[in-house]
């Protein structure tokens, strides 16, 4: 789902000798390693964010319905000057259920810290103002946000949703896919033979060797289950350069509850 480090451009970072560049995981076009097809609309605040060339279309990242005329994504996912929309109540990109709502984005905000050259500093998080509001109903729910600084515990139950590759050099999915991918905690991640000091605490781990985001879903939500209810704690954002699910090297994600107050400031 995600691509190499940096989501949306594959832009690489550059890393410590000897390590492998991270990149974005929008630039592989996978999507999620491992997991499974999801159930139709089980993941109701999920989007497809997808470019125009020419006359059509294309999806590149996924996102998180927060508000119902605001997306939240990843900046590497809209640091290109192109016509977006989003598409919320999807499922299959290649079948039209009935259950979509096509939204047109207005305006794009990117982080003012972002720097696409230096992946590793963080700021990896963008808001889409939609050009009109989206319409609740069973297929489509507001995704939730946790509180200002929350940080969750090694092994926190979460699932990475998205349209992304399945593999490293794979191909993308029709349908949205899920994968377990339980928090590994800051101190593990940040370990010299995991991803050493390229993790900052405005970061969060997840997954493993066998499950990992990849290709195509960046910007996509990271749900984590807290007191029996899901919230969207990370974006994707990277991977590592030897591959999506490569030992010791987790999917990171930007930590949405490090940036709660400056989306609040940004959709007023």
């Amino acid at each position: 789902m995600l691509r190499f480090l940096v989501l949306t451009s594959l832009a690489a970072m550059v890393l410590a000798e000897l390590e492998p560049q991270p990149r974005y995981l929008e630039d592989s076009f996978e999507r999620v390693v491992g997991g499974e097809v999801a159930k139709p609309n089980s993941w109701p605040w999920q989007i497809s964010l997808q470019y125009r060339s020419g006359s059509k279309y294309y999806h590149t990242c996924g996102g998180t319905l927060i508000e119902r005329g605001w997306v939240m994504t990843a900046a590497h996912c809209v640091d290109s000057s192109r016509t977006w929309r989003v598409i919320i109540g999807e499922h299959d990109l290649n079948s039209n259920s009935g259950r979509e709502q096509v939204m047109q984005v207005s305006r794009v905000y990117i982080h003012p810290r972002w720097d696409s050259s230096r992946v590793s500093n963080g700021y990896d998080v963008a808001l889409l103002r939609l050009s009109s509001e989206a319409t609740l109903n069973s297929y489509v729910q507001l995704g939730s946000l946790p509180p200002t600084g929350q940080i969750l515990p090694h092994n926190n139950l979460c699932y990475i949703t998205g349209w992304g590759r399945t593999s490293t050099g794979g191909s993308l999915s029709a349908q949205l896919k899920q994968a377990y991918l339980p928090v590994v905690d800051h101190k593990t991640c940040t370990s010299p033979d995991w991803w050493g000091s390229t993790v900052k605490n405005t970061m969060v781990c997840a997954g493993g060797a066998a499950e990992a985001g990849c290709n195509g879903d960046s910007g996509g939500p990271l749900n984590c289950l807290v007191n029996g209810k899901y919230y969207v704690h990370g974006i994707a954002s990277f991977v590592s350069g030897y591959g999506c699910n490569y030992p010791k090297k987790p999917t990171v994600f930007t930590r949405v509850s490090a940036y709660i107050d400056w989306m609040d400031s940004i959709m007023v």
